[in-house]
């Protein structure tokens, strides 16, 4: 199928053991690339420390200054007592208590359900059905957690209180109404707003310090302007909206910088107007709180959709925009890594519509296969030679594989030509009296009759005899085409089981 490639899945690279793999082996093998030089633990260093070297030296260095154990000169701290931790914080002005973290907000009240995919999962069941080898279950969906193209999610609200909000520009879902205003406002303004620069006069008055953004560079304004409190504000609500206010607060620059203040009164030499756009009467609105008054009259009820439920795709669901969303989905698949049942459930559930069958290997570990295990009675069932040997091959109870199938299920020698009596022939006996009564032919006429040179009397050459041909190396004799061809007949009929490793094993009795 051409979708293999698009969505990576390629389950005989993925159940294969670490070291094989190229990348993960050349890493684990590159620490042995050199035995020769020595280390820092196993270098040449001892001979000094035996002899009074260097590192011996060091170490006299940090005995004459230490305090002697007993008996010395020791200085005590007065008073007496244990080491006093708030002495010292008082001494050196260190702080010991953390600062209080601000707490985040509520997760919404939102159930989230993971599914896998339908068109992963319709390439997953043709790759099964093509190899026939049996897969872990739970594998197969942890290995379907891991990609979010693998998967979708489903968001749906859990109390009547709580809904959700769909913008209609960019599909992103929303916990509250205000946050997709918001959201539209700053990624969406240009397709309700248009923005002009007005010229009017720069503020007056004597500033020394300047407030700039430490992550994002904006230009905050002096910290004693009337203005910067709302600045503050917008640049949080529009940037950086999932970080904690007093965290952002906290990165923001207070700074002496001529350079920067110039910046500052070149931008509020200006003020920024907006154009309403797709109204029926133009009109001029010049700040924002005014843009967010009239959208949400305006357009509002036609861009954000209020809805119980919705479907995104797991790509989607890495980059939800709404932070309480985002952290709720966060929580959710970390905890589905952990305990994958449910949507392992899920999963058996799809593959089980293309035809797969699930059965548990010792009663623990549910795997999935073309064919469900049942065991081979060769006392009642009529089989083939080959399928016979291959079974007793397997029932011997170590793990084999195709290779040592191949190897030691070998063709069994041609019976011996069974030897077939001869029966006398009464025309023959009267041939043979006439012939006697014929006159003798003479050896000239038997020369003259037979030339020696004709073709037909001529001895056959002994290397004229053709010698069949023999297999190359990597060609299968028929005997092995034969094994295989029987061995894949018992793996479809559920007789014998192969593994996602590539070990076969007979299937046992439902009681054992």
């Amino acid at each position: 199928m051409s979708d293999d490639q698009n969505l990576g899945l390629d389950l005989n690279s993925l159940f294969q053991p670490v070291w094989t793999q190229g990348d993960i082996a050349q890493n684990l093998l590159k620490k042995f690339g050199d035995r020769g030089a020595p280390t820092e633990r196993h270098g040449g260093d001892r001979r000094d420390d035996r002899r009074g070297g260097p590192r011996r030296e060091r170490e006299r260095g940090r005995d004459r200054g230490r305090h002697p154990a007993a008996g010395g000169d020791r200085q005590r701290r007065p008073g007496g007592g244990k080491f006093d931790r708030r002495d010292a914080a008082g001494r050196h002005g260190q702080r010991l208590v953390p600062a209080p973290r601000e707490e985040p907000a509520p997760l919404p009240e939102v159930g989230v359900e993971f599914f896998p995919d339908a068109k992963a999962v319709e390439v997953l069941a043709q790759q099964i059905k093509t190899s026939s080898r049996a897969y872990p279950l739970f594998k197969l969906a942890l290995m379907l957690l891991e990609k979010p193209e693998y998967y979708s999610v489903r968001l749906t609200a859990q109390k009547s209180h709580q809904s959700l909000f769909l913008c209609a520009l960019d599909d992103t879902p929303w916990a509250k109404e205000n946050e997709a205003v918001l959201h539209v406002l700053s990624k969406h303004l240009a397709t309700f707003y248009q923005s002009e620069k007005v010229p009017i006069e720069p503020p007056k008055g004597v500033y020394t310090f300047v407030a700039q953004c430490g992550m994002s560079g904006a230009v905050l304004g002096p910290p004693n302007y009337h203005d910067y409190q709302i600045k503050l504000r917008e640049l949080h609500e529009q940037r950086f909206a999932r970080m904690p206010f007093e965290a952002f607060k906290a990165r923001v620059k207070i700074t002496r910088d001529e350079a920067l203040l110039n910046q500052w009164r070149e931008e509020m030499s200006f003020k920024t107007e907006y154009v309403c756009l797709n109204v029926p009467e133009p009109l001029r609105l010049t700040a924002l709180d005014e843009v967010n008054k009239h959208f949400r009259v305006t357009h509002k009820d036609y861009i954000i959709k209020r809805a119980e439920a919705c479907t995104i795709s797991g790509v989607q669901s890495r980059q939800l925009p709404c932070d309480g969303l985002h952290r709720l989905v966060r929580r959710d698949w970390e905890r589905l890594r952990e305990h994958p049942l449910p949507f392992a459930t899920e999963l058996s559930r799809q593959l089980a519509r293309h035809g797969l069958q699930f059965f548990k290997v010792n009663k623990t570990v549910t795997y999935i296969n073309v064919a469900r295990p049942k065991a081979l009675d060769l006392a009642v069932t009529p089989v083939s030679d080959s399928i016979r040997r291959i079974v007793e091959f397997l029932s011997a109870g170590k793990k084999h594989s195709r290779k040592r199938l191949l190897a030691e299920v070998t063709e069994p020698p041609p019976a011996p030509a069974a030897a077939v009596p001869v029966t006398p022939d009464p025309l023959s006996a009267v041939g043979e009296i006439s012939a006697s009564l014929e006159p003798a032919t003479t050896v000239a006429d038997a020369e003259t009759a037979v030339p020696p040179s004709s073709p037909a009397t001529a001895p056959a050459s002994p290397t004229a005899k053709e010698t069949p041909a023999k297999p190359a190396a990597n060609e299968l004799t028929p005997w092995q085409q034969n094994l295989l061809t029987d061995l894949h007949w018992l793996v479809h009929q559920g007789y014998v089981i192969e593994f996602a490793d590539g070990h076969l094993e007979l299937a046992k009795r439902s009681g054992t």
